[in-house]
């Protein structure tokens, strides 16, 4: 594999610190076209569909790259914003804000976002960093529990870059954060602030993106690192075992994924009297398709044919203060022996980006 073409070396030249904040990705648009080209990426990938690729290529291309677009297209129209996509939107508000707090807290740092599959892609930012200066990079995923199938790719795409340049920065990659006090205060915060407004419902569901269950038997610890993050939330709460449940959402294909599954879960609860839920999403730090379309309309209806009369969504952290708050220990944690302090020319042009950090706050 040929290197990339790199400028000479700049001998004296300010030496830069980076943080990528990476997610999962979203198509530019919502059209089957747009569509079509997303999830070619993302079902490509063979960390996130494990079957040999002469099984699913001819699946993937002759019959779902065919049907699904269409489908998918207008459930983005249903949450699509005014300024694109929701995950998209929360995701770059989330490392504008980062920046922003991580310079009032005395650090010359660059902040960018980038989508695993989509744009701005990694390779993209990595290169926009690299010829910033950038000759130290952490990678943030915004997934806080770990799996092969999320966080593991996130890990692959910054590997097949590495393999294309000469002139290679420090990297450093966070795994998870599923248990960090910070993060587990900031989702149950989220979750009094909506009692106090709204009341408390008989049960809280607790709903994580699903996975296919042979991972778990493979060694996959994503599983575990729900359950982990669910009973501290529970713990956090103050909520006893018969006032919670943990569920996964989002299956795909007919094998068999972690159990017990959102909409199914809700069917039975309204089935056996409960009449209220309040649902949270705690693997996902930002509002999207998954959380607005998927739970807060299709397993929202579920519940109330199912004779459920009360269901409410608690929004993602999204840019809440105190997950910034969280964000920003969990950065510095990881950086901890690399250089961040202001430095002549660099610490000016972080000002500057804090500067704009901030009024995109306001």
């Amino acid at each position: 594999m040929p290197f990339a073409t790199e400028p000479p070396h700049v001998h004296g030249r300010t030496e830069r610190t980076a943080v990528i904040w990476c997610n999962l990705g979203t198509p530019d648009e919502p059209s089957p076209a747009a569509l079509r080209r997303y999830l070619a990426e993302f079902l490509g990938d063979p960390r996130v569909v494990e079957i040999p690729r002469l099984l699913w290529w001819p699946i993937l291309h002759g019959v779902i790259l065919r049907v699904r677009p269409a489908k998918s297209a207008a459930k983005y129209r249903s949450v699509w914003m005014p300024e694109g996509s929701p995950l998209k939107v929360w995701t770059e508000r989330q490392a504008k804000r980062l920046l922003g707090h991580l310079g009032e807290r005395g650090h010359s740092l660059l902040v960018r976002y980038a989508m695993r599959y989509g744009n701005p892609s990694i390779a993209s930012v990595l290169d926009e960093l690299k010829a910033q200066g950038a000759t130290r990079v952490l990678v943030l995923p915004a997934y806080p529990q770990y799996s092969g199938t999320t966080t593991a790719s996130v890990v692959d795409a910054v590997n097949a870059w590495s393999a294309r340049q000469r002139a290679l920065p420090e990297l450093r990659f966070v795994n998870r954060y599923h248990d960090d006090p910070g993060y587990i205060e900031a989702l149950a915060r989220s979750v009094r602030e909506h009692w106090q407004a709204h009341g408390q419902a008989e049960r809280l569901v607790m709903s994580f993106h699903g996975v296919p269950e042979r991972t778990l038997h493979l060694g996959d610890p994503y599983h575990c690192e729900c359950h982990k993050t669910g009973r501290l939330l529970a713990q956090a709460l103050g909520l006893p075992p018969d006032r919670f449940v943990l569920t996964f959402q989002s299956r795909f294909g007919k094998a068999k994924w972690l159990e017990p599954y959102t909409e199914p879960t809700l069917v039975r609860l309204a089935g056996d009297g409960v009449k209220s839920v309040d649902l949270i999403c705690p693997g996902f730090t930002g509002d999207c398709i998954e959380t607005l379309e998927e739970i807060d309309m299709e397993a929202r209806a579920a519940f109330l044919k199912a004779g459920g009369e009360r269901f409410s969504y608690i929004p993602c952290l999204n840019d809440r203060e105190e997950w910034i708050r969280a964000l920003g220990d969990i950065t510095l944690r990881h950086l901890q022996g690399w250089p961040t302090a202001p430095a002549d020319e660099a610490g000016r042009a972080a000002s500057r980006e804090r500067a704009l950090a901030l009024g995109a706050r306001d």
